[in-house]
């Protein structure tokens, strides 16, 4: 039993009485209408012409079953589900719980100067009045009570529509749906489309904790394979972005237009498929486009490095190691000795070697093979 129920039962409304209060109703239903659009900003323009009635209707409504149940023929439950859907109401029409609570409060006080100026006349007893007062402003509060669980359950809703939403139109970024698509998904999301998206790779659990440090508008993903997260960070200044990872196992793909981020996500993906320790692609390009294509690379080695396949594995090996500090180097033979702790007589009888075995050594087009060859260590 709630407690305007409960008020109610100690409660005695003799029938004239009663009677005085209903003819009154309309008066006190339009007087509560007319002081909330007077004192809650929020309703000055919201209580006009068709929803001005509607609300109309309501509040007599409401006050009509107050009465019920002053009269002890109602429990409760009709007004409180009609304030639920109230409070849900507000969130559509975009207003917040605090205006809908200030109107509660002027409608009780209104309605109280109104059923009260017509009770006692009619001859509610003096000892009843306070308990007629009690009654008023705890079907007020049970009301006000309802009208915030609706609403709070309306933004709860919205809050995980949109949530599912959000969630959504990253998955088809990352499938590198049409644009399009993407478009109808934003506006479905109520995303505002940057500039640039910039795809961060971070194991699954510091996804959330990794966002709550960046742009509101980054989209997140916690759920992918392998315990993957995903942050797409709308506009990122990257040094700062880069920064505010510091402390996290990430890795961070190029900024890219926003309808094409699956280019971002995919390399972020590549980067992570060569090593853990890649934090910024950007820093990692030679390895990237020569690991491309996995089969291709192989097939360039195999071909511009043959000639040294004719010499023990060893021989083989120092060889290659000074054929890649010498095109590094550009010939210069203290910097090529430098890197390989060698004196530079020894890189001399090496580079002769390399000299016999590859003719063509100062072919441009040689020289773009061999360094592409032996671009990647340890292959």
């Amino acid at each position: 039993m709630s407690y305007a129920v409960r008020r109610a039962s100690e409660l005695t409304l003799n029938e004239t009485t009663v009677t005085a209060l209903r003819a009154a109703l309309r008066a006190t239903a339009d007087e509560v209408v007319q002081a909330i659009i007077d004192e809650v900003p929020p309703y000055a323009h919201a209580l006009s012409g068709r929803m001005g009635a509607t609300i109309r209707r309501a509040v007599r409504t409401a006050l009509g079953h107050y009465l019920d149940l002053a009269s002890g023929n109602a429990t409760g439950g009709d007004a409180g589900d009609a304030a639920y859907e109230l409070g849900r109401g507000e969130v559509r029409d975009g207003r917040s719980m605090d205006a809908l609570l200030s109107a509660y409060r002027v409608g009780a006080r209104v309605a109280w100067r109104c059923l009260a100026a017509g009770a006692v006349p009619a001859g509610l007893p003096a000892a009843e009045v306070a308990k007629f007062a009690e009654l008023t402003f705890a079907y007020i509060d049970e009301l006000s009570a309802a009208s915030a669980a609706g609403h709070a359950d309306e933004l709860a809703a919205r809050g995980r529509a949109h949530e599912r939403h959000l969630e959504h139109l990253a998955r088809e970024l990352l499938a590198g749906a049409s644009p399009d698509v993407l478009l109808a998904s934003a506006q479905r999301a109520r995303w505002q489309p940057p500039v640039s998206l910039t795809a961060v790779l971070l194991p699954a659990a510091q996804a959330r904790p990794a966002y709550r440090t960046l742009d509101p508008s980054t989209l997140v993903l916690d759920d992918l394979p392998d315990a993957t997260g995903v942050l797409l960070v709308p506009d990122a200044d990257r040094s700062r972005l880069l920064r505010q990872l510091t402390d996290r196992a990430a890795v961070a793909g190029p900024a890219r237009p926003w309808i094409h981020a699956s280019a971002s996500y995919a390399r972020a993906l590549r980067a992570r498929s060569l090593s853990s320790d890649i934090r910024d692609t950007e820093d990692h390009l030679p390895d990237l486009v020569l690991s491309a294509d996995a089969d291709a690379f192989a097939d360039l080695r195999a071909r511009a490095l043959a000639p040294l396949r004719t010499l023990p594995a060893a021989t083989a090996r120092r060889l290659e190691e000074t054929l890649r500090e010498w095109l590094l180097h550009q010939g210069r033979r203290d910097e090529v000795a430098a890197a390989l702790f060698v004196h530079p007589q020894t890189v001399r009888y090496r580079m002769s070697q390399l000299r016999e075995l590859f003719p063509d050594l100062a072919s441009p087009h040689r020289v773009l093979e061999l360094t592409l060859a032996v671009g990647l260590r340890d292959r």
